[in-house]
């Protein structure tokens, strides 16, 4: 039965998934971008050969494995706030997005989907979570759904009960303000499946426990 997974949604030691201050040359907010430094160092994530392998480039690939759609929060997709003044904003990623599937951004204010290079389509869904979900399983045909963020997004689908797998990195980094990710109410219904830790990252997996 296809999932709805979270991965790589790397927070500081103090609990934040993203810094204070978004804009549009902090993506993350001040020092979020900080979060990834470990993801660049592997080999998946730099492309490059001489990157490191191990436990950090494990969870990278198996965070593309066996996914077919993706949701994501409309702060994710950009810094645009209220209704799109245009469809000038198409995403931090440029022409070609790195997910090369339908993405659906969950938002308040309509819009018509941008298809970009590689595949990538971005379908913007007002109906709320559970809308965009269904959408996102019938892209996937038969696959799993990446929620990818950001932290309000996924706390969101966690206090509804519908994440069904989560990978949560914790980087020594201290960011004293932000956006936390977890608590114990979104946390209710979840249990740690196990951890690892690298020399760059301590990794914990979730799992769903309610039906």
């Amino acid at each position: 039965m296809a999932k709805l997974r979270v991965h790589n949604l790397a927070t500081s030691l103090d609990g934040y998934a993203a810094g204070p201050g978004q804009t549009r040359q902090d993506p993350l907010g001040a020092n979020g971008e900080r979060l990834h430094d470990f993801f660049w160092k592997t080999r998946f994530g730099s492309g490059d050969d001489e990157g490191s392998v191990g436990l950090d480039n494990d969870v990278l690939e198996a965070a593309v494995d066996n996914i077919g759609a993706s949701i994501m929060g409309r702060n994710m997709f950009g810094p645009v706030r209220g209704p799109w003044p245009d469809d000038s904003w198409t995403g931090w990623w440029g022409d070609e997005p790195p997910y090369r599937h339908d993405v659906f951004v969950l938002t308040h204010h309509p819009r018509e989907p941008v298809a970009m290079k590689g595949g990538t389509t971005f379908h913007f869904v007002t109906d709320g979570i559970e809308a965009a979900l269904a959408l996102a399983f019938e892209a996937a045909d038969g696959r799993d759904v990446r929620l990818n963020g950001g932290a309000a997004t996924v706390r969101a689908y966690l206090r509804a009960g519908l994440v069904d797998e989560m990978h949560v990195p914790v980087v020594p980094l201290l960011l004293r303000g932000g956006e936390r990710l977890l608590d114990d109410e979104v946390l209710a219904g979840y249990s740690l499946d196990r951890f690892a830790a690298s020399a760059e990252a301590a990794h914990y997996w979730y799992v769903r426990t309610r039906p």
